[in-house]
């Protein structure tokens, strides 16, 4: 069993950046691809980021391409997300994911182990 939970959301001003973090309880973190995603209200959950096992490979979903980062910590058992320029529209609950059948897939089915999400909110 793997519980992921996350924290460093909050409200930040349109523009600014964000790092939220996933720390995960499991004895073998570096065994599972971690994602992050989002949903906001009234819209299905998006793949924003994914980390492959060993750290060395990522992907990003195109809404956040070319300012997000992702990086994992083997040592802590966390994954980070990074977000810059973040505008209204990166408003949502983050949720991160944990797969253990691959590399990276942007399908929220292929993830088996989700955190409770944390919200993000983004002033204009």
């Amino acid at each position: 069993q793997v519980q992921l939970v996350e924290s460093g959301g909050g409200l930040v001003q349109a523009g600014d950046s964000l790092r939220l973090s996933c720390a995960a309880s499991v004895r073998t973190f570096s065994s599972y691809t971690m994602g992050w995603f989002r949903q906001a209200p009234g819209k299905e959950r998006e793949f924003v980021a994914g980390i492959n096992r060993s750290g060395g490979i990522t992907y990003f979903g195109d809404s956040v391409k070319g300012r997000s980062t992702i990086s994992s910590d083997n040592d802590k058992n966390t994954v980070y997300l990074k977000m810059s320029s973040r505008t209204p529209e990166d408003a949502a609950v983050y949720y991160c994911a944990a797969g253990n059948d691959g590399g990276i897939t942007t399908t929220v089915n292929e993830y088996d182990y989700w955190g409770q999400g944390t919200q993000v909110t983004v002033s204009s």
